[in-house]
């Protein structure tokens, strides 16, 4: 009955606390719905906080990669890409959009649930660990990507026997020619279970707690 970026987490939906971690220089934001999407249009409307809104429609499920893409007409110069159900820190998207090119990384807590990323020794991405190879410690995707217009340049990778095209593989393709920084993320709460709610619901009143104890 609700689009999962619409999930309410300490009270308040997950996009809605993303939308308030942008920087100020994000001054427009593409929003890409499929699924119940009335629901975010009607919450967001065509501006929010001050900042334009966009919709851009993903019929069908046809991966990171492909939803871009669907955006490429809407996207000049340096943009950034970042999940709509998981949480990011403030200051760790602002530390990413310092860089030209960037993915946002997190050391696993876990084995195996998301992939990690190969760098050299600048920290410049090489390639992607599949996931259930990663050990705890190894540096996964948060899926936020700093990005310019040069990626729509390089052809869609496919994944799951081609049904899908994925964002991080193709971003793989472009730093063979460009460097892309891997920052390290200190908050990042990926939600992808109903008892991951709770868990950002916590770690989000934590974050607040200690700000607020400055």
């Amino acid at each position: 009955t609700v689009p999962k970026p619409m999930l309410p987490v300490a009270g308040r939906p997950i996009l809605e606390w993303t939308l308030e971690s942008l920087p100020a220089e994000v001054d427009e934001v593409v929003m890409v719905v499929g699924y119940l999407k009335e629901k975010i249009i009607e919450h967001f409307g065509d501006s929010w906080q001050g900042r334009r809104i966009r919709y851009v429609e993903q019929a069908e499920l046809r991966g990171t990669g492909h939803a871009v893409t669907r955006c490429s007409s809407l996207l000049h110069g340096k943009f950034m890409v970042l999940n709509g159900d998981d949480l990011y820190g403030r200051d760790d998207i602002a530390a990413a959009c310092r860089h030209d090119l960037a993915i946002l990384a997190k050391p696993a807590e876990t084995k195996g649930r998301f992939g990690a990323f190969r760098t050299d020794t600048d920290g410049n991405l090489l390639g992607i660990i599949e996931g259930a190879d990663v050990e705890p410690g190894g540096l996964v995707n948060a899926g936020l990507y700093v990005l310019d217009t040069r990626f729509f340049a390089y052809p869609l990778v496919p994944i799951k026997d081609g049904t899908e095209f994925g964002l991080p593989q193709t971003v793989v393709t472009m730093a063979n020619d460009h460097p892309i920084a891997i920052v390290r993320a200190e908050f990042w709460c990926p939600i992808g279970y109903p008892e991951d709610l709770e868990k950002a619901s916590e770690a989000l009143r934590a974050r607040r707690s200690a700000a607020s104890r400055g």
